[in-house]
């Protein structure tokens, strides 16, 4: 590679070697003075660099940050979501709240979902094969999410009223590798399947996105402020992570 880089206005893939590990970064050359990186909760790294940066530079900074980085990325795999597969068919457990229920598949009248005494009660109109019965389920797990989301969101912000930030807008849609973010616009996003937690960790990610609002962050500044708004957050977070496998 040429000891000088272009600024090339997009980020351009690049693999550094530390140890046994590889580190994939995205760099980006812009108009700015000294270096930065960032890794990001989707794990991407990205680093930022001043225009015509020497390459050789670049990846001494990284390498010597490396142990840094290793340990963000290490932190967000913790909240990748580890619910396992599901074959939705009679007697399986699903979770709600932290709590299991078993499926009662049934043909009806109409397509419902009743939650009665440790039962998923799943009526179809037609056969209830698995991918009626998904589909309905996850009809309404994404209702409840929206109510049971909304109302930890509100829950949650009481504690960051005068830290003077404005309150985040909610969003609530399907993740492959968060249960929550933070967007660069400050919407927070909640994957619907956290659903399935319970509510205290469900308040947890809530908190822990609302946290980013003040400080964008993993510095030591933010744990400050995720102590003060919940304390012991470290063992509902590990709570979080043993109830969804």
């Amino acid at each position: 590679m040429n000891a000088e880089l272009n600024i090339s206005g997009t980020p351009c893939a690049f693999v550094v070697p530390y140890g046994s590990k590889l580190i994939r970064y995205q760099l980006i050359l812009c108009d700015r003075k000294t270096m930065e990186i960032a890794v990001h909760p989707d794990s991407t790294v990205i680093v930022k660099a001043p225009a015509q940066s020497d390459i050789t530079l670049i990846e001494k900074k990284i390498i010597k940050r490396a142990r840094w980085i290793l340990r963000q990325l290490n932190y967000f795999k913790q909240f990748n979501p580890k619910t396992p597969d599901r074959c939705y068919v009679n007697g399986e457990t699903h979770l709600y709240l932290g709590k299991q229920y078993r499926l009662k598949l049934a043909e009806g009248t109409e397509n419902s979902v009743k939650l009665s005494r440790g039962f998923f009660h799943v009526t179809c109109r037609n056969e209830p094969t698995p991918s009626a019965t998904k589909k309905l389920l996850n009809q309404w797990y994404s209702e409840k999410a929206q109510l049971q989301f909304a109302e930890s969101m509100d829950r949650c912000w009481q504690k960051f009223k005068g830290l003077g930030i404005d309150q985040p807008k909610l969003s609530i849609k399907r993740m492959q590798k968060r249960w929550g973010s933070l967007s660069d616009k400050g919407t927070v996003t909640l994957n619907t399947d956290l659903i399935r937690a319970p509510k205290e960790c469900i308040d947890y990610v809530v908190t822990h996105e609302l946290c980013h609002l003040k400080y964008h962050d993993h510095s030591p500044e933010f744990y400050k402020l995720l102590d003060s708004v919940i304390p012991g957050w470290e063992k509902i977070k590990h709570k979080l992570e043993l109830s969804m496998v």
